[in-house]
């Protein structure tokens, strides 16, 4: 389930040229679930027209304070009050300073000074305008009050001039606003997700590697940044996305995924192991491409660091592991094995036989385990919702180290 499903968002649409992304907003947002209420600045509406947001919408979208045209209440109180979030995209220069300053001198502000919502601000603005100090002091101020920003894009300007400070995607905008909106059950905690396959090299043009696509690491990634975590994904090579606001560490090789998991061990919370890292590899790699010949070819392999099993020996007290176990027969035997063998204190479990779990899928279906033995088997769902399940238990089995 979304994380805005039955959720109002209320945003404000402020002038400038990217006011025309806010029908593009509000449409992923309604696709979500979310009940979309839309006030506009008077400068926003010669961009794009309140009836082309309100058939987006399906609500009235508010741009006079004083007009009558509609059943009496206080409006800028009832929107404030109505909201599960609050956000302005585009935001211009005009309103963040309006916004640090506390000036209400129409119903964005106005509304914007009486809602206790969280809050979510997208800025778009010519680079000058959004590189001058007194805009970074403003974003500054409200930063500190909790307000989150979607930061700019890079590029070519409607003006004319390159650099930063083109509206960010509408889907950066809405996965931030989903957010927003999401409980912050993990704020304080740094959790290190690996995700993906690893890829070893035979010669420069050959590797070994497996089917994994990275979606079920992504998607933990995803969702521990959104409830509040301080998230790092080590990922090997996969044709997703990084999660917006967490920190992406590329890697290519299982040894390449050592070091860097390693170097972090000391300064994360959470570890949760979901990549599927090579067993083995070339015990030489050829500088140059390997020519066929007539007769067979055989490679010499060898075994590769256990990242699980040395993470699990180096653990400190505070620390919890989660390993993921890929199995195509006996999957509670084999799991139960490798979360002991590994010393881990969770494990999610599937069998890639199972119709609708494994590589490439948009779900899984899973078995958590736990170091008491019991085990916790999982209908099929959606990997996102899988994810918050994980994030879930670990947050009990952490609760319960407290």
């Amino acid at each position: 389930m979304s994380a805005l499903s039955g959720k109002s968002v209320v945003l404000c649409v402020t002038g400038g040229i990217a006011a025309y992304k806010a029908a593009d907003i509000i449409s992923k947002l309604r696709k979500k679930g979310a009940d979309v209420f839309v006030i506009m600045t008077k400068s926003a509406t010669e961009f794009i027209t309140p009836l082309t947001l309100e058939v987006l919408s399906g609500n009235r979208v508010v741009v006079d304070m004083f007009s009558r045209d509609f059943t009496w209440e206080v409006e800028h109180i009832s929107l404030a009050k109505r909201a599960d979030v609050f956000v302005i995209a585009p935001a211009t220069a005009n309103v963040i300073g309006k916004a640090a300053h506390g000036i209400a001198d129409d119903m964005v502000t106005t509304t914007l000074m009486a809602t206790k919502a969280p809050m979510v601000i997208a800025p778009a603005m010519n680079t000058g305008m959004y590189e001058n100090p007194v805009v970074q002091q403003n974003i500054n101020i409200l930063e500190n009050r909790g307000v989150r920003f979607v930061q700019p894009a890079s590029g070519r300007l409607a003006c004319g001039d390159s650099g930063k400070g083109k509206l960010a995607e509408p889907e950066l905008i809405v996965n931030e606003i989903c957010a927003a909106a999401t409980t912050q059950d993990l704020k304080g905690k740094t959790v290190l997700v690996t995700a993906g396959p690893t890829r070893e090299a035979i010669d420069p043009v050959r590797f070994i590697s497996n089917h994994s696509t990275g979606k079920m690491g992504y998607a933990i990634a995803e969702n521990a940044r959104m409830r509040g975590a301080n998230v790092i994904l080590v990922s090997g090579p996969v044709a997703l996305e990084a999660p917006y606001g967490v920190e992406l560490v590329k890697v290519s090789s299982a040894r390449d995924m050592h070091d860097e998991v390693i170097f972090r061990l000391d300064k994360v919370d959470w570890i949760v192991k979901s990549a599927a890292v090579g067993d083995y590899r070339p015990e030489t790699t050829s500088d140059e491409k390997i020519k066929k010949k007539d007769n067979d070819m055989s490679i010499s392999l060898v075994k590769n660091p256990d990242i699980l099993a040395e993470i699990g020996s180096k653990k400190q007290n505070h620390q919890l592991v989660c390993g993921f176990s890929m199995e195509t027969q006996d999957l509670l035997n084999n799991s139960r094995a490798k979360l002991e063998k590994k010393n881990c204190d969770m494990l999610v479990a599937n069998n890639l036989k199972t119709e609708g779990a494994g590589f490439a899928h948009d779900t899984n279906v899973a078995t958590l385990l736990y170091r008491d033995g019991t085990h916790e088997p999982l209908s099929l769902m959606q990997k996102g919702d899988l994810a918050n399940i994980v994030l879930d238990r670990l947050l009990e089995l952490s609760k319960q180290k407290d």
